[in-house]
């Protein structure tokens, strides 16, 4: 009797083994791309006139999500992708400077995890390579958070290697500027993908799946490029912003990307008609315009490496490659823009402000640090052959950014932790995409973004949103009226009262209010009897 329990034991242990070796081999690879300052309609496969042939052909294979949303902001955004909760609950509500509340710290906070440190203890490999930006000057780093293997930047605001922000990490080391594992003269966009593919290897060679987190710089100020990609693209904005915008808002309802019925929104005041700007403008227009565009495609190729990397490597079918830009167009240096210096070297400084901004952002209103759908909308890609039978399909479910983190732990069979490290942690957010990729709905209550007082709340297809911590309540009804052109809110005071209390009761919760400067209000206790 004991030598057949002995046997059975050993029946059992060995299934387990055999289980778990299964379960290991059927967890696919995760990859995900997020840009920086790009804008809605800027990649060909959402209406743009900038060839991305290798994202397109990623959008080809796979789908492309038409309302997916990010919270307006680079750090703000970035941790909520990677932890799966709203950036203030993160300690990330602004950017990273501590104002001394918890929601407003500057850094991933102790009641958080990355999604690096959920995927570690069921086996993954993890890496980053990229811009961080979530606190490194305050401590958290990314081999801090999870990561196996980085490569990183504390922030941005570079491309050459020649540029005095261009301090980069190698597994908590820095690197001196001729280290020699780091080929010179590099430009940020290729050096990610580099390095990137070279932690994916040591994946491979552990017999690991892996998890890549990769962070481009571009299309992010001060724009900077190659002189030949720049080249690419002289001459091809001479139309003027209005004109190109009109193309591409008509490429969109080809598409289906937007509905045609939607009102196209206007230009802006600041903004000048193209006639209107004097010729030797409209060719400095057109050039800062080039090397943006010039970004933005030396980043698709960037991709296509990476990609063609994966299928070289035979593991391109079962990785989930998730695409996405950290907020929407940015209009900061003004409708003049900024054109400083040569845009081929480190030291010069270039924007596209506001004017370009009207075109990248098409056809919504407002731009990077508005809740507005310019702010908030991103294009997002998701290919991954083995997991989604689907190609070359949209999916109109609202999503956000907190559900990557749901989505990675449903397709890798991950467990989101209760408590990490000693301490309590925030539970997910976000609802998994993985009903959408089969056109399922997502079932939610509602989404949420604040952002220096901007403000917003989705419930269905209602959306609130203000400008500032004073501006009125707007309401729009984005299934008629996503370009947010007739504001409903006289004629249904009532939802707007309720849909603000809503967004009240959320900004209490998750760490939203009291906003910085503002003493938290006291709360009222009992009195005590005599």
């Amino acid at each position: 009797m004991k030598t057949m329990n002995g046997w059975v034991k050993m029946v059992l242990a060995l299934s387990w083994t055999l289980a778990q070796v299964v379960s290991a081999a059927e967890k696919p690879n995760v990859v995900v791309i997020l840009v920086d300052d790009m804008g809605f309609a800027d990649l060909g496969c959402y209406g743009g006139e900038i060839p991305t042939p290798n994202l397109d052909g990623l959008a080809k294979k796979g789908l492309r999500f038409t309302q997916f949303y990010n919270t307006a902001r680079c750090c703000p955004t970035r941790a909520s992708l990677l932890t799966g909760l709203y950036p203030h609950q993160a300690g990330v509500g602004h950017m990273t400077g501590d104002k001394g509340l918890p929601g407003y710290r500057g850094r991933l906070n102790d009641t958080s995890v990355t999604i690096a440190e959920v995927l570690r203890p069921a086996g993954y490999f993890t890496a980053m390579a990229g811009k961080w930006h979530v606190g490194q000057e305050h401590g958290a780093t990314p081999w801090g958070n999870g990561f196996d293997r980085s490569l990183n930047a504390v922030a941005g605001g570079f491309y050459f290697s020649g540029a005095g922000k261009a301090k980069l990490f190698l597994n908590g080391e820095e690197l001196s500027k001729d280290d020699p594992g780091v080929e010179q003269n590099w430009y940020s966009t290729d050096l990610w993908t580099t390095f990137g593919l070279k932690f994916i290897d040591e994946a491979l060679e552990a017999k690991k799946p892996f998890y890549l987190h990769l962070c481009h710089n571009a299309p992010h100020f001060p724009l900077q490029a190659p002189a030949d990609a720049i080249q690419m693209f002289r001459g091809k904005y001479k139309a003027g912003w209005g004109a190109l915008r009109d193309a591409r808002i008509q490429r969109q309802k080809e598409m289906g990307i937007i509905d045609a019925a939607w009102e196209k929104s206007p230009r802006p005041p600041a903004v000048k008609a193209w006639k209107d700007v004097s010729a030797e403008e409209q060719d400095r227009f057109d050039h800062i315009m080039a090397v943006y565009a010039a970004c933005v495609h030396r980043m698709d190729k960037a991709v296509g490496d990476l990609v063609a990397g994966l299928e070289k490597r035979g593991v391109l079918d079962d990785t989930l490659i998730l695409f996405m830009s950290d907020n929407g167009g940015n209009a900061e240096a003004g409708p003049a823009g900024r054109s400083e210096g040569d845009p081929t070297l480190a030291a010069s400084n270039w924007f596209c402000g506001e004017s370009w901004a009207f075109l990248q952002n098409a056809p919504f209103r407002k731009y990077k640090h508005f809740n507005h759908e310019g702010g908030i909308a991103t294009p997002l890609i998701a290919h991954w052959p083995k997991g989604i039978a689907a190609q070359n399909e949209l999916r109109q479910q609202p999503g956000h950014l907190i559900d990557v983190m749901a989505t990675v732990v449903d397709v890798s069979g991950a467990a989101y932790p209760q408590e990490f490290n000693g301490h309590a942690i925030t539970p997910m957010e976000g609802r998994s995409l993985r009903p959408a990729f089969e056109n399922k709905p997502i079932e939610r209550d509602a989404l949420y973004w604040e952002h220096e007082g901007n403000a917003a709340i989705r419930v269905g297809d209602d959306k609130l949103v203000r400008l500032g911590r004073n501006g009125a309540w707007e309401l729009y009804d984005l299934k008629k009226d996503r370009t947010e052109m007739h504001d409903l809110a006289a004629a249904q005071p009532e939802k707007v009262k309720s849909l603000a209390a809503k967004w009240e009761a959320w900004a209490e919760r998750a760490h939203v209010k009291p906003y910085p400067g503002e003493e938290a209000p006291k709360k009222k206790g009992k009195k005590k009897k005599k």
